[in-house]
């Protein structure tokens, strides 16, 4: 059980850092595609799309499948997500930050990110009298621009094959270890889990300092920053590593077993002790259910589950609480970029350096608090509708950390033109 353990804080590990590391390049995806936000929310939510797919029929096959085996699997198709958003690097040109036009008119910025390259140096105005022609000149959308569907097939994915990590690896702690020890040995995996998108947002932060086309352009000559809103990031370097990650994380569920002695259950007879008689001495393997049983009885069963008040209730919570995390972490360096004049590359630090191992503390002190005190099920309730009550009201200190509203012509003052 303890190299269980250990493997499936690993492959919690490798998600994590896979995950926290593709929402830290949003940003640098958004402007290497030239792409809008939208699309980016698109990319980014294609994960939650791919994990939904397949996370309630594999966690309901899960006791009667190779669960060691179909987590191994979900690495493997995770590392093939990561190896397969990095393709449009190869297949794109070199990026070309002189055809993307900045200028700054009345001390708010506008950029221009299908400009022709010959309108570099010339201010750009929102005249009345610029011809529809002009306006659109430049804004054709070119055959590399839907390249960034590879990024949103490898992200789906990576969410297929991150489905049976959870839910198998908690159901096969849940029935080989012991009540008491269940919750804890959650919490430490989870815990060591959290550790991922910790070095995620630190390799992210690394990656968006080093410039896109890295060892092919002479880096002395780029005139640019990463405060530039031009700049672009290696992207792509840190998804090489990723699915190296994960590549590695899905090697030792092969040499696992498809089930584990119960911890703590002591045999009186060890089998060296056995007298030997012919075929008496042989242990018949685990029987595995009959899939195909299984599947059938799949539809009747997902009824009678949201027929129960209970996990309704579980359900809309979890939602609720993803929901806030996932929107936070998706938007928040390019919010932090912009409200307070950082690169992305400080941005991406400061929340893998601050917010995540306060995440990772609560995690295990968590699992902690359970099995010192052991909680049963309603207890563990209750533990956690306070804390969730208790992290409610501290967010609410949010609204008193007002920031200065950016005086932008003619939005928030008012503006003449020219």
């Amino acid at each position: 059980l303890q190299i269980f353990l250990g493997a499936l804080a690993f492959s919690f590990f490798a998600k994590g850092f896979s995950g926290s590391y593709m929402k830290s390049m949003s940003s640098q995806i958004e402007r290497r595609f030239e792409i809008s936000s939208s699309i980016v929310g698109i990319i980014d939510g294609s994960f939650e799309i791919g994990n939904l797919m397949v996370m309630v029929f594999v966690s309901y096959l899960g006791p009667r499948v190779h669960r060691p085996k179909v987590i191994a699997v979900g690495c493997l198709i995770m590392s093939l997500g990561a190896f397969l958003s990095v393709m449009p690097q190869f297949l794109m040109g070199r990026y070309n930050y002189e055809r993307i036009t900045v200028t700054v008119d009345n001390s708010s910025t506008s950029v221009s990110a299908c400009s022709p390259a010959s309108s570099v140096g010339y201010p750009v105005t929102d005249a009345p009298e610029t011809p529809r022609a002009m306006k659109n000149f430049g804004c054709e959308k070119t055959t590399n621009s839907y390249l960034w569907l590879f990024v949103l097939m490898g992200n789906l994915l990576r969410g297929i094959g991150e489905a049976p990590v959870m839910p198998l690896g908690v159901s096969y702690i849940d029935d080989f270890s012991k009540e008491e020890n269940s919750a804890f040995y959650i919490g430490l995996v989870r815990s060591s889990g959290m550790f991922g998108p910790t070095l995620g947002f630190l390799l992210g932060s690394f990656c968006a300092s080093l410039w896109v086309d890295i060892g092919i352009v002479d880096i002395d000559a780029i005139s640019i920053n990463p405060k530039d809103t031009r700049w672009v990031g290696a992207w792509w370097l840190g998804l090489l590593i990723c699915g190296a990650v994960n590549f590695i994380a899905s090697l030792p569920f092969w040499f696992l077993p498809y089930s584990l002695p119960k911890e703590g259950k002591h045999e009186n007879l060890k089998m060296s002790q056995l007298p030997v008689q012919g075929d008496h001495c042989k242990i018949d393997p685990p029987v595995q259910p009959h899939i195909y049983l299984s599947i059938a009885d799949f539809f009747p069963a997902l009824k009678k589950l949201f027929g129960n008040p209970v996990f309704l209730v579980f359900i809309f919570l979890t939602i609720l609480q993803y929901n806030s995390l996932v929107g936070m972490i998706t938007y928040e360096t390019k919010f932090m970029e912009q409200q307070f004049n950082i690169s992305v590359a400080r941005a991406i630090f400061l929340i893998g350096v601050i917010l995540l191992p306060i995440t990772i503390l609560g995690m295990f002190l968590g699992g902690f608090l359970i099995k010192k005190f052991k909680l049963p099920i309603t207890e563990m309730g209750k533990f956690a509708c306070i804390t969730f009550i208790l992290a409610y009201l501290l967010n609410l200190l949010y609204f008193t950390c007002s920031c200065e509203v950016l005086q932008v012509a003619g939005l928030t003052t008012s503006y003449s033109g020219f």
